[in-house]
């Protein structure tokens, strides 16, 4: 079989599970992950005969393929801020949403944080968007983010390939996820400091340090809103990092507000991506909460996705 006959005949077999451009799609990345040749090199080569190993990858993707196995996990990778990264079912897919996300935190200048030391307001003149003031001694010092619920590590592992200087740390309560995130951090060569850690048990909450940015795509889906989603994603992608009980579904965002209470710098920064129905209750808690300069942003579908909040100056951490 030739590359253009394998092409051809896995986008046909899957127009039965996806529409065109779906399958199109799919078949397009299986046929450059066996093959090792992006859409023109593949024109070019199109009359080359699969080898007998090239062969049994395809029929064996197939038919995962056909028993709905997102192409993600068939082929061990999702790509993520222009990065390629290592996925099984331990983790989510990394989700466009994310990305955006992380793009927002990238592009938040980190320069103007103030701090009160001994009564008298310093404000940081920074320049250099790796480095925060110190509010002990007032001298810069790399600048500290936490992703709560990393699962396969692409926030954190985009960021600190962005800024290098950056002093990052991950947590996940699954083992399985760390492990992954590990593999991907190593992957990219990029230092993060990993914890295993349930963020909803306050009691380990003093194993964390202080830090200026707080992250979280915590789980948001409420367990009634599974009938509306996708086969494949419910049948493969992990349920603790989806669902939330329909009674108590701000639990998470609750949790990580009264944690970046107190463990956000005066000034520090938290930022969620949100269920798309949440987004005014989410800002209302974090009113409740007293942090300041909250924002509801959109995604790219016009979605309420991500919001963002500042722990303000000398604020309370009483919880």
């Amino acid at each position: 079989m030739t590359v253009q006959e394998a092409y051809k005949q896995l986008q046909l077999q899957l127009c039965v599970l996806n529409d065109d451009r779906e399958a199109a799609n799919i078949a397009d990345l299986v046929i450059e992950h066996i093959t090792g040749w992006r859409g023109v090199d593949r024109i070019v080569h199109k009359h080359v005969i699969l080898s007998n190993q090239q062969q049994l990858l395809l029929d064996g993707y197939t038919q995962q393929l056909l028993k709905h196995t997102p192409v993600q996990y068939v082929l061990r990778e999702a790509w993520f801020a222009g990065m390629k990264f290592y996925v099984d079912e331990n983790v989510l897919i990394p989700r466009p949403e994310t990305e955006e996300l992380a793009e927002w935190i990238s592009s938040f200048p980190v320069s103007g944080f103030q701090f009160i030391v001994n009564e008298k307001e310093i404000v940081a003149d920074i320049t250099d968007r790796n480095k925060t003031q110190s509010p002990a001694t007032g001298n810069l010092q790399p600048v500290t983010l936490l992703d709560i619920g990393t699962g396969s590590g692409c926030v954190p592992v985009a960021l600190k390939k962005k800024f290098n200087d950056w002093n990052v740390h991950a947590v996940d309560v699954s083992q399985g996820a760390l492990e992954v995130a590990k593999k991907n951090a190593l992957f990219q060569r990029t230092e993060i400091n990993f914890h295993l850690l349930d963020i909803l048990d306050e009691t380990a909450w003093q194993r964390l340090p202080m830090f200026d940015i707080i992250v979280s795509n915590p789980p948001y889906i409420k367990k009634s809103e599974a009938a509306a989603m996708q086969d494949n994603v419910l049948a493969f992608e992990p349920h603790t990092a989806l669902f939330v009980p329909d009674e108590d579904a701000l639990l998470f965002y609750r949790k990580i507000a009264d944690f970046a209470l107190l463990h956000l710098n005066e000034n520090g920064l938290l930022f969620f991506e949100i269920n798309e129905s949440l987004g005014d209750e989410v800002c209302a808690l974090l009113v409740s909460k007293g942090f300041s300069d909250i924002e509801l942003r959109l995604d790219l579908q016009g979605k309420d996705r991500m919001v963002k909040g500042r722990r303000m100056l000398m604020q309370c951490r009483d919880i």
